[in-house]
């Protein structure tokens, strides 16, 4: 089996919309893949009304958490989408998506670039605004070659010259709000240091211990050294090691599949879950178990 459990859509800062998305799954040779737009679960509907025969839909999100100063992203899986207490979180987070975007703008502006709100707007389109868009806006602009040079201190990196905090989440939180919600919570590209700060192994450790289910060990955005040192972390702490791709369509260089979950972590992520089933074949909704 091949599995990707970390992927964007149009619902958030992907280019592909989510129909497109699965089907361009089921032609990289996916067996499973996790749709996991940052925030939100506004495109889990059109994803599991086009999927093919064949390919398994893991309905997730990404969800933007914070400790310590320290920016973090929190995968779930397999929630509750209903679930109340959770469902409010991702609508402040969404909620305050617009005005930090709109004030990002006007760092840019106040730093002589000429990006206006319109040009990131359109980018965004229907999606859930957020700084892949500015940085896209960039590239097109010729301030940057692509959207990776956007996320340096520069620009718009944590801490960056034209950085805006948010409203995000405690990740120890969102561990409770997604248990509590029937699902299970993995800690993505925790290492990812080309991306700015990072939290430490302490903290990593705590979210252990607080019901942290897993890890991304395989990303994109960690080297060999890094992958060999989480997958030690992860067998140390009893952390479930995932692959994804983070695929984001054209945005990035990635491709779909070009990192993948074991079947056997899979089975134990599936078997964790109890907020929802994973949706497999030609479409359904997703069932709640019982």
């Amino acid at each position: 089996m091949r599995i990707d459990l970390h992927t964007h859509s149009t619902a958030s800062d992907g280019t592909d919309t989510p129909a497109e998305l699965v089907r361009g799954a089921a032609a990289a040779g996916l067996d499973v893949v996790a749709l996991t737009d940052h925030d939100t679960v506004g495109g889990h509907a059109e994803a599991i009304a086009a999927l093919p025969e064949g390919l398994t839909l893991v309905t997730g999100a990404e969800l933007s958490c914070r400790t310590g100063g320290v920016g973090l992203h929190m995968l779930a899986y397999l929630f509750d989408p209903e679930e109340p207490e959770l469902a409010r979180e991702r609508e402040l987070v969404r909620d305050d998506r617009v005005p930090r975007a709109r004030a990002m703008v006007g760092r840019l502006r106040e730093l002589g670039v000429p990006v206006t709100w319109e040009h990131v707007s359109r980018i965004a389109g229907d999606g859930s605004v957020g700084r892949p868009h500015v940085a896209a806006a960039l590239v097109e602009l010729g301030v940057v070659p692509d959207v990776s040079a956007a996320f340096t201190p520069d620009w718009l990196a944590n801490g960056g010259r034209a950085y805006v905090e948010k409203h995000e989440l405690d990740p120890f939180q969102a561990v409770r709000l997604v248990k509590a919600a029937g699902g299970v919570t993995v800690l993505a590209h925790p290492l990812a240091v080309k991306r700015g700060e990072v939290v430490s192994e302490d903290v990593i450790a705590r979210l252990a211990a607080a019901g942290l289910d897993g890890i991304e060990v395989d990303h994109m955005d960690h080297d060999e050294p890094t992958r060999a040192r989480l997958r030690g972390l992860a067998a140390e702490l009893g952390l479930l090691p995932t692959g994804s791709s983070d695929y984001h369509g054209s945005r990035k260089t990635c491709l779909l599949g070009d990192f993948t979950t074991d079947p056997e972590v899979y089975g134990e992520i599936t078997r964790r879950a109890t907020g929802a089933f994973p949706v497999p074949g030609t479409g359904g909704a997703p069932r709640r178990q019982v």
